[in-house]
């Protein structure tokens, strides 16, 4: 079993829908149970935060980074950082964007560094990029080649019902099945 807690930010809804097939994603680990927190509600969720197993945070890339909102998230976590409640927990994250790139990388980049600011150990991906020579994926998972985390994109014109993708989706339910599995490993580890 394992306890995993999803916050993150979205700003039209793509990045909820990612967030979503995370936390189902976790729950395919039997056992495992998962709670999605928008950042928005954060504040009296802070003890279920604490006594997570692993946390996955999530966010829209905006302007080559993480979405204000989602900053003002870790900036937040100022008031307990001393403290260190989020030591050795398993941390993971994913980003959407409207890019192919739209420089996501440097919002996961982020997530990491943040996560290893709180002593958290992150989990980042153990898929190969996608092949594809003529542009289509067919369901494969890691459409966009991530290895730090699950990456979306979502075209700016389609509403969350049809974007991201069912490949980024997949990629993402992945990514929350494998920190499940990882967090119920580390529970029954002794170091």
């Amino acid at each position: 079993m394992s306890n995993v807690v999803v916050v993150y930010h979205s700003g039209y809804g793509h990045t909820r829908v990612m967030a979503e097939a995370v936390g189902q994603g976790v729950e395919r680990h039997p056992g495992s149970t998962c709670r999605l927190i928008p950042v928005e509600e954060v504040d009296v969720h802070w003890e279920r935060l604490h006594r997570a197993d692993a946390i996955i945070f999530g966010a829209p890339t905006y302007m080559g980074s993480a979405s204000a909102a989602f900053k003002g998230f870790m900036e937040a976590t100022a008031s307990f950082y001393l403290a260190q409640p989020w030591r050795d927990k398993l941390a993971a994250g994913f980003t959407n964007s409207g890019c192919l790139c739209g420089d996501k990388l440097n919002t996961l980049l982020q997530m990491s560094v943040f996560a290893a600011q709180h002593s958290m150990i992150w989990v980042g991906l153990d898929l190969l990029p996608a092949r594809s020579s003529i542009g289509v994926f067919d369901g494969q998972l890691n459409r966009l080649g991530s290895s730090l985390g699950a990456m979306a994109q979502s075209n700016v014109e389609q509403s969350p019902e049809f974007a991201p993708p069912l490949e980024d989706r997949r990629t993402a339910a992945h990514l929350g099945e494998r920190v499940a599995r990882l967090a119920e490993r580390m529970a029954h580890t002794s170091y």
